[in-house]
């Protein structure tokens, strides 16, 4: 099979992970299995690699790709934020490197049929788990204009966002990518985007809304340090600048310890370093890798380890 997804950084990525050949790795969004094909790769005979992904068919195409490890590798469907019970439920504590990779695969844009894209007419559904509750369309054509609002500017950073949810009010009900995609180049024409689609942002924020992406992720941070072993590595391929954020100042936090007053005489916070950033201001794509896949141009990757 022709995989469509060109993994990112996928060197630097395996490099900052596998620690030890015989380790337990996961691949929280594997997606349709680039980077978990090269983590494989590099595993020992005793090494095991844990891939989950929400989308059922990331699921399938996952497991094919990967069967050339055989019983080294597990593929399941779920979500990374519950991460820790899938790790449990496997009979494990602790895990020697877990790896996410918060962007779109190009299988989901181009082949899904689920309207990610704004380049094709689709239904509006841009949902990871089909079997969620809440479609893009069924969001945009119940919110109110400031609800509308709220999610394009919080999510897609979106600074004509009040007009572009006035314009969505107006022409409801909108079924379709395409649709969308119109309305709001007829509102923010492309010449003032900066080379970007005026949609980029509209279709970021929906999408996020949509799959609770900001809440898995601060839930996962939460629970991330008590699944590493001392050693352990947290890699993280971010794409926008909220994700981003999000991890920076996560590691940040995690790598300082006591943040009592200065004037006290001694620590009485209690809190200890629990992680070491290995790279601070993380590693972005060379201009090669950006020319052979423009998707990785937004791309930064951030890892530190379990101390």
């Amino acid at each position: 099979m022709d995989y469509p997804h060109r993994p990112v950084l996928v060197n630097q990525v395996v490099k900052a992970l596998v620690t030890t050949p015989d380790g337990f790795y996961v691949d929280g969004t594997v997606g349709s299995g680039g980077h978990s094909e090269a983590i494989g790769k590099e595993l020992g005979a005793e090494g095991r690699l844990l891939c989950l992904d929400r989308d059922s068919e990331a699921i399938r195409i996952s497991r094919e790709r990967l069967s050339f490890l055989g019983e080294q590798v597990t593929v399941i469907k779920g979500n990374y934020a519950a991460m820790d019970d899938t790790i449990r439920n496997l009979g494990l504590e602790k895990v020697q490197g877990i790896f996410l990779d918060l962007g779109m695969s190009a299988y989901q844009l181009e082949h899904s049929g689920r309207g990610f894209s704004f380049s094709r007419d689709e239904p509006l559904d841009m949902r990871m788990d089909t079997q969620s509750a809440t479609t893009a369309q069924q969001l945009i054509n119940s919110s109110s204009p400031r609800e509308l609002e709220k999610i394009l500017r919080e999510y897609g950073e979106e600074k004509r966002a009040k007009r572009i949810a006035k314009a969505i009010a107006e022409k409801r009900p909108i079924s379709s990518s395409l649709q969308l995609a119109d309305l709001i180049q007829a509102v923010v024409p492309k010449s003032r985007s900066r080379g970007k689609h005026p949609a980029t942002r509209t279709f970021q924020a929906l999408r996020i809304a949509v799959n609770k992406e900001l809440e898995h992720l601060r839930v996962f941070l939460d629970r991330v340090p008590s699944l590493l072993v001392r050693g352990g590595r947290l890699v993280v391929l971010s794409y926008h600048s909220l994700e981003d954020r999000m991890v920076k100042q996560t590691m940040a936090d995690w790598e300082r310890g006591c943040q009592c007053p200065p004037n006290l005489p001694e620590c009485r916070c209690g809190k200890t370093p629990l992680f070491k950033r290995l790279h601070k201001r993380g590693i972005k794509p060379d201009r090669r890798e950006i020319e052979e896949n423009p998707r990785a141009r937004s791309a930064i990757l951030r890892f530190a380890e379990r101390i």
